[in-house]
């Protein structure tokens, strides 16, 4: 089946079964990257995506307040997927995307249950560094530099905060589903432009909700921490336990495991299909 016809039958976007194919093979080549090069992608990715904290704290500080509820949390998400566009588009090494995408050459048998999960402890810990650094870079321009104050983190960390544990896990499952659904899309999409718009929108829903997210959470909690002083150090320990365990289920089960499944199981009928229906064109 040649790749001319796949292309001319999928349309707009690929097929099923080469999008996952093609992020199975985007999954193997990490899997045999050097820790050190994963681990310095990771690093990148948890820097980018604190944008979007930073991003939002200052559109709370700069300004005069908000006609409605709806139009804060407009305003929040449409300047957090900007980060997230940064991240996916940029193809650096993001948590919530590898427990999606790592999980499927795991379940086609092409890896083992060891090397997944170093993949995951490499990027997730350098995810996490990055944040850190990161809120190090806010603490010493945000204030003297005017444009952040202590209390938009802490209202935005108020957000995420307070909540019993199993909301947290929930929303966090929400976080990990979306984040999933656009690596997913973007690997669908055939050009550029469409990309952009699946990350964009997709992860504006994140912050919209604002769902929990493992590693833009770690920005939000950790500068309210330490600016705002409104967050406990046990309240961002349980914050990010019951963020990630959700993350991992949201990405990993309901766009991993579910695509995987329904191109796995119902791939071999499609293809006899559309050879049918080739042959019968010619």
């Amino acid at each position: 089946m040649s790749s001319a016809r796949d292309d001319d039958v999928s349309g707009a976007t690929l097929s099923y079964r080469r999008i996952l194919e093609r992020e199975m093979e985007s999954a193997l080549k990490e899997i045999d990257r050097p820790t050190r090069g994963v681990f310095l992608s990771g690093f990148s990715a948890g820097l980018n995506l604190s944008f979007g904290a930073l991003f939002m704290a200052m559109v709370l500080t700069f300004s005069d307040g908000f006609d409605s509820e709806l139009s804060k949390q407009v305003a929040l998400a449409s300047i957090s997927s900007v980060a997230f566009l940064f991240v996916v588009v940029g193809q650096t090494e993001l948590f919530t995307a590898h427990t999606t995408m790592a999980v499927l050459p795991l379940l086609d048998g092409r890896v083992s249950v060891s090397e997944v999960t170093r993949l995951w402890g490499v990027v997730y810990a350098s995810n996490l560094v990055g944040c850190v650094c990161f809120v190090g870079l806010i603490a010493a321009i945000g204030e003297p530099m005017g444009i952040v104050e202590p209390s938009a983190f802490g209202s935005l960390a108020n957000a995420l905060s307070g909540l019993p544990w199993w909301v947290v896990l929930l929303s966090g499952v929400v976080a990990g589903w979306l984040m999933g659904l656009a690596t997913w899309l973007s690997a669908a999409s055939r050009d550029t432009i469409g990309r952009l718009v699946f990350v964009l929108l997709v992860t504006a829903l994140i912050g919209f909700g604002p769902f929990h997210h493992s590693i833009l959470g770690t920005t939000e909690m950790l500068s309210a921490l330490v600016l705002a002083g409104n967050v406990s150090a046990g309240a961002f320990g349980t914050f990010l336990l019951f963020t990630t365990l959700g993350n991992v289920i949201g990405g990993g089960v309901f766009v991993g495991l579910l695509n995987y499944g329904h191109v796995a199981l119902a791939g071999d009928q499609q293809d006899v299909e559309f050879e049918s229906k080739t042959r019968a064109d010619e």
